[in-house]
């Protein structure tokens, strides 16, 4: 019964220990056999090329495998040491030791620097990463926007010599390729970069259009200087040591030749007109031949066409090749289009599934309210959406171009499609719409009142809606002053004795933020005093600021926290930043703040990438929090069968909800980041402006962002700071201000009190608390 009753409690579990059973079995016959396999010693190995493989090339195998194994180095801080920033290269392809793919250099002279030159940098400049010209002549003047080396002698030798010299000690490192050309050549920019993009790197390379030399054999060429010529890196940093001797040793009138000489004579080099399956394709271009009317194959697939005698030329030639590249991209276009045709078909949407233009990006899928794109009303004469949330502003500028190249581009295809026989007039713009969508472009819906004609000459009034796409185009990287992290940022506090009590929180954040980790950044406290405050027999209402910022010094060795006093009735954010300013250098980077400010290393790494000398200031939106007593923290999320929680307010930031949600304060503007010369070139030029009377009125009405939106050429950025978060605060409107400057501190105050949902609930509440 015993026995019975065992296997009844056991039968359960009966497939479980069979099947570990089973597998414990079966693992301990597999390693059984692995271990009897071995390397039999009367058995060779063999290696690549069929024969023995000794045992050392087996050792380096095993040895070259173990170095790809990649080795975890933990971090270690010894705790003894100074903690000292890491500064990073100014380059993230400097750290990475990677390089340009190509240089170009052009080979000017004085007669042709002011004509061919310019046409040259015109047509092709903006194709390469750099373009260089080299002349003989000593004091050239240079044309705008190009890049002239002057080496002071005319001679053929002389000039590409030093040319090349030049190339090596300045560009030797950063580029892979060099292209060398005259000033009458005019070259295929896209094809000659595709060219340097299919070569390998790593060979000497001497590539352009062969020519013999008179009188020698069939292998010493030399690249013809008309139609330029590719030098790899390798190649020059190999010829550089036998530059001066060269140049000794060898006459020639020609700076082509005479390169080619110079490479023959001492690395044995010469010319070669294709190399991996890539032929340099020249043409020579015959005199008073037209090139709109060249349809021969070699002019077509051309890289450099060759002798251009004037600007014209060379413009027509561009407006040639850059049609067929045109006719080219749109040929490649219909053809890819016509692929997505046919696999579309094939997929589980079928053609529903095709998007509209082909091969571009569906429109965006908004997943909830919050995320629907919005259409803005046009008509031909003003715009429903103006910038300063006006109702209706007219249409102008850039925006009225916009309109009418869309209307035009809308008749030049419709006419494209029902020609010859209806002919389409445009008579009026009855609505307009359009809308940036970040995924495709710029959409625009037109609708359009048209006159059809056709071919017998009958007319009739037509209403017709289109819709059209102007997708985005390849993203480029516009050039920037350079900006370093190692910038050392002045903060700067302005605090009245109204704010005094609020101060010692203030410098523990700093403390915190700045002091503890180190940040390379000072502070300086502007003390501003009533006429009747800190007098003698009056109590100092900065004393307990003073006191903390002590303290400050004192844990913390070597930091200095300067303190300045001012005295005014109603002092102005201006005239307050004209008493810092002195005080400074004029290299120096502001950070002008308020006491809710609670700076920390990201906030100072963006001030210092935003605010750039002489091109352009820095203004946060800071992040309010709304008033607690009419946005109270949240209850934690509900049991998974409570339902869903409650929607956010508009406007308020999801990870902040804990703490009652609130929005970016647009209307303030009291933080900012700039540099000191550019504040006070902007105050000099307010002062000009305004003078006397006049300018003491509009201090009284400014604040340092207006002073540099009306009175600076410089760039005003204005962007959210999601590092700046700030607790509910009534700002001072003072009647002193500016009819605008007080509107914005009033809205600023109205609109951080809580989201309308939140606003609503407490006018419920009160109307309740009122009735009963």
């Amino acid at each position: 019964m015993r026995l019975s009753s065992v296997l009844a409690l056991l039968r359960p579990a009966l497939p479980l220990i069979l099947g570990l059973s089973l597998g414990c079995s079966l693992s301990l016959l597999r390693v059984s056999w692995i271990q009897g396999e071995g390397d039999d010693p009367c058995v060779e190995a063999v290696g690549e090329a069929g024969g023995p493989q000794s045992l050392d090339s087996r050792t380096q195998l095993d040895q070259s495998n173990e170095d790809f194994k990649p080795r975890i180095v933990p971090y270690y801080r010894d705790p003894n040491k100074a903690y000292k920033k890491v500064l990073r290269t100014r380059y993230i392809q400097t750290e990475l030791g990677s390089r340009e793919r190509l240089l170009v250099a052009v080979l000017t002279s004085r007669a042709t620097l002011s004509t061919l030159a310019v046409a040259v940098n015109r047509t092709v400049a903006h194709h390469f990463p750099r373009l260089l010209y080299f002349t003989g002549q000593r004091g050239a003047r240079t044309p705008a926007g190009m890049q002239v080396v002057s080496h002071g002698d005319e001679r053929p030798a002389w000039l590409m010599s030093e040319t090349l010299r030049h190339l090596h000690t300045h560009f030797g490192a950063d580029y892979d390729w060099f292209f060398i050309m005259q000033d009458d050549t005019y070259v295929q920019a896209p094809r000659l970069a595709a060219l340097a993009g299919h070569l390998s790197i790593n060979q000497d390379l001497y590539l352009g259009r062969a020519e013999e030399f008179i009188g020698a054999g069939e292998q010493a060429r030399y690249c013809h200087g008309g139609f330029g010529y590719l030098l790899s890196r390798s190649l020059l940093l190999r010829l550089r040591p036998h530059l001066d001797g060269c140049r000794g040793d060898i006459l020639s009138a020609r700076p082509d030749e005479w390169l080619g000489r110079c490479l023959i004579d001492s690395l044995g080099i010469g010319c070669v007109s294709q190399h991996q399956g890539q032929q340099y394709r020249s043409f020579e271009l015959a005199k008073n031949r037209d090139p709109e009317t060249e349809r021969s194959s070699a002019f077509l697939s051309a890289f450099a066409v060759h002798p251009v005698s004037e600007g014209t030329l060379m413009y027509r030639l561009h407006k040639r090749f850059s049609a067929l590249e045109l006719e080219r991209a749109y040929s490649e276009i219909e053809q890819l289009q016509a692929q997505i045709r046919n696999l579309t078909a094939l997929t589980p949407e079928g053609e529903a599934g095709l998007s509209w233009p082909l091969g571009l990006p569906a429109p965006f899928t908004p997943h909830s309210r919050f995320e629907v794109l919005g259409w803005d009303y046009f008509t031909e004469q003003h715009t429903f959406s103006c910038a300063d949330g006006a109702p209706k502003c007219p249409l102008q500028g850039a925006s009225r171009a916009d309109v009418g190249d869309a209307v035009e581009t809308a008749l030049e295809q419709l006419n494209r499609r029902y020609q010859p026989r209806l002919r389409f007039q445009k008579q009026q713009l009855l609505n307009g719409y359009r809308r940036f969508d970040p995924a495709r472009g710029m959409e625009y819906t037109l609708d359009l009142l048209l006159e059809a004609v056709t071919q017998r000459g009958h007319r009739r009034a037509l209403a017709r809606r289109v819709s059209l796409l102007r997708p985005l185009s390849r993203v480029e990287i516009l050039p920037m002053p350079y900006v370093t992290e190692a910038t050392r940022v002045q903060l700067v506090l302005p605090l009245p004795a109204a704010e005094a009590a609020v101060a010692p929180a203030f410098l523990e954040a700093f403390a915190a933020g700045v002091l503890e980790p180190r940040e390379h950044a000072l502070l300086t406290l502007l003390l501003v005093y009533g006429p009747r405050e800190g007098g003698r027999g009056a109590p100092d209402p900065f004393l307990g600021v003073k006191a903390a910022a002590a303290e400050l010094e004192r844990r913390y060795p070597g930091t200095r926290l300067a303190w300045l006093a001012v005295r005014a009735e109603a002092p102005s954010q201006v005239r307050l930043m004209d008493v810092v300013s002195k005080k400074h250098p004029v290299d120096t980077l502001f950070f002008l703040t308020t006491v809710w400010t609670r700076p920390g290393p990201e906030v100072l790494n963006r001030c210092r990438m935003n605010a750039i000398s002489g091109w352009q200031a820095f203004f946060p939106v800071h992040f309010q929090e709304f008033n607690p007593a009419l946005a109270p923290q949240r209850p934690p999320p509900g049991p998974p069968g409570a339902g869903p929680d409650p929607p956010s307010p508009p406007g308020a930031d999801p990870a902040r909800g804990a703490a009652g949600g609130g929005r970016f304060d647009r209307q303030a503007s009291a933080e900012g980041c700039f540099y000191n010369a550019d504040y006070l070139a902007a105050r000099a030029r307010l002062a000009a402006e305004l003078a006397g009377q006049e300018e003491e009125e509009a201090l009284e009405g400014l604040e340092v962002m207006d002073v540099f939106l009306r009175f600076s050429g410089l760039h005003l950025f204005r962007a959210v700071e999601p590092g700046l978060v700030q607790k509910f605060s009534l700002r001072d409107c003072s009647p002193r201000l500016s009819e605008e400057l007080y509107h914005r501190c009033r809205l600023s105050n109205l609109e951080g009190l809580g989201g309308r949902a939140q606003l609503a609930m407490a006018l419920f509440e009160q109307e309740q608390a009122n009735s009963t």
